[in-house]
């Protein structure tokens, strides 16, 4: 192979290696600006769950509100319902907690304002998931206090919830009450407290309030790839102009 060949192949092979490191670097910048904007976000989320905690309980939303409710604006709002539990089936979704795998146990709630939710009654163990286990509540009229928290739709990661089979990895409360012939819901649940549900089955007052923020760590990461890429261009770029014969 003659030297102007071997010289064309380098510069092909050293402009590959170049745009591949400019490539990276700019994917890894994108990516650390993402963490970032995500930074913000969960910040701004763990500040509006705080306060919200730390506020007086509100009368859970009626019709007339529903159509306005936001994640921003209401999502783990404490709220106080009074009512009945209707006499009907109870739904279990797939829940993974901090005392392992189990279910959410989810009851058709009359509200004394003349409209139906759903309640998340808490936790309860995979092989301690019978009916008999649970305390029985339906018929008595009942003072409620928990977060309200919006529908999930659909499924849990790569699985859908399966209403036929009565297998539910989220608690889509559309769904849940169309399978089970509850009417019109609200388009929330409430989580109970550890107070309205104290256990031992089912166990209130298990939702997730504490948000883990590793974005800034995840940025930074990101970051410094960017720059490592970058000066990998650079070098290689500076190597082939100083490799390049004088003419």
């Amino acid at each position: 192979m003659s030297p102007d060949a071997v010289e064309r192949r380098s510069g092909v092979a050293r402009t590959i290696f170049i745009t591949g490191f400019c490539l990276s670097a700019l994917i890894c910048a994108g990516l650390g600006v993402w963490q970032v904007q995500r930074l913000s976000w969960k910040l701004d989320l763990i500040a509006r769950v705080e306060a919200r905690l730390k506020a007086p309980p509100v009368a859970a939303p009626g019709p007339a509100d529903w159509p306005g409710i936001t994640a921003a604006a209401d999502e783990y709002r404490r709220v106080t319902l009074q009512g009945r539990y209707l006499d009907a089936p109870e739904t279990l979704t797939m829940a993974v907690t901090e005392r392992g795998p189990g279910f959410w146990v989810l009851a058709p709630f009359r509200v004394d304002a003349g409209f139906t939710l759903l309640v998340n009654r808490g936790f309860v163990p995979e092989d301690r998931r019978a009916s008999q286990d649970r305390r029985k509540v339906a018929g008595s009229e009942v003072k409620l206090v928990g977060l309200l928290r919006l529908t999930e739709p659909g499924g849990g990661f790569l699985r859908s919830n399966d209403p036929a089979a009565g297998r539910w990895y989220s608690r889509d409360v559309v769904a849940i009450a169309q399978a089970q012939g509850f009417g019109r819901v609200a388009p929330y649940f409430i989580d109970t407290d550890a107070v309205t549900e104290p256990g031992p089955l089912p166990q209130g007052g298990m939702t997730q309030v504490a948000f883990r923020n590793t974005h800034a760590v995840y940025a930074l990461t990101w970051f410094c790839l960017a720059l490592m890429s970058a000066g990998a261009a650079v070098y290689a770029a500076r190597k082939g102009a100083d490799e390049r014969p004088e003419t």
